[in-house]
């Protein structure tokens, strides 16, 4: 696995917390650093900013390179029960539990305070984390995410490969799903363009919303007109997220 970070000046004289950006199908871990503009708002926070891979590479077994929205590029944050991709793509325990670990034992980094956001497949990545992790991240916020991965073809595909046929085991990678009994102690921020061209079919985020208001937690979805699913929707609100962040783990 490859991962990036960015460390702000205030690193250089004490632990700062770490906010992980988990991008979206096709990206790496060079994607967020290049496209979000983030690096200003970081340094400004005194933020450490980690962005790991979207998969594994370099395993190089049939078929994981052949489609853009499953295998490589598109490991969306599960631990894979079916083979041949189990014993790789266990990419929740790897942004949850070695990458935390990897960054704090090499990096002046404060695990005690952690954020967590992405787009798209990131989101859902993203939302997953921070239910099922409450105590290891105060803060969460997402762009445009896979809200209910269990109801759209990128999901579907996915969860099947990587999870087996039984949907019910797709329940724990489901953020729509895990809200109902797992709660984030704080607020979650859902910013989603309404030209966004996978809205309808594959992001869901009103499922996400309804489940979240049904179970009590607290969630802010803010609707754009006129912006789509690319990064200049993400660099047009990423002083909000940061904003969001920097109140809770700062």
């Amino acid at each position: 696995m490859r991962f990036s970070v960015f460390l702000p000046p205030q690193a250089e004289h004490r632990p700062c917390p770490v906010l992980t950006f988990l991008a979206g199908l096709t990206c790496t871990e060079e994607t967020f650093m290049i496209k979000a503009s983030a690096q200003r708002l970081a340094a400004e926070y005194g933020l450490i900013l980690v962005s790991p891979d979207t998969s594994p590479r370099g395993t190089n077994f049939p078929g994981q390179a052949d489609h853009w929205d499953f295998g490589v590029g598109a490991g969306f944050y599960v631990d894979a029960t079916q083979q041949p991709w189990a014993r790789h793509w266990r990419m929740y325990s790897y942004v949850t539990r070695e990458l935390p670990e990897v960054v704090a034992a090499h990096f002046p980094a404060d695990p005690a305070r952690q954020g967590i956001f992405g787009h798209s497949m990131g989101g859902h990545g993203a939302l997953v984390a921070a239910l099922r992790n409450p105590g290891r991240y105060q803060s969460v916020s997402v762009f445009a995410p896979v809200a209910a991965p269990s109801r759209c073809p990128w999901g579907q595909k996915a969860f099947r490969n990587y999870l087996g046929a039984n949907a019910a085991d797709w329940r724990a990678y489901d953020a729509s799903e895990l809200v109902k009994a797992h709660r984030h102690p704080d607020e979650i921020l859902i910013d989603q363009g309404l030209d966004d061209q996978f809205l309808a079919e594959q992001l869901h985020p009103h499922l996400f919303e309804k489940a979240a208001l049904q179970s009590g937690q607290a969630v802010e979805l803010r609707l754009h007109q006129g912006y789509d699913h690319g990064y200049y929707f993400i660099q047009s609100f990423m002083a909000d997220h940061f904003r969001h962040h920097a109140q809770r783990i700062c």
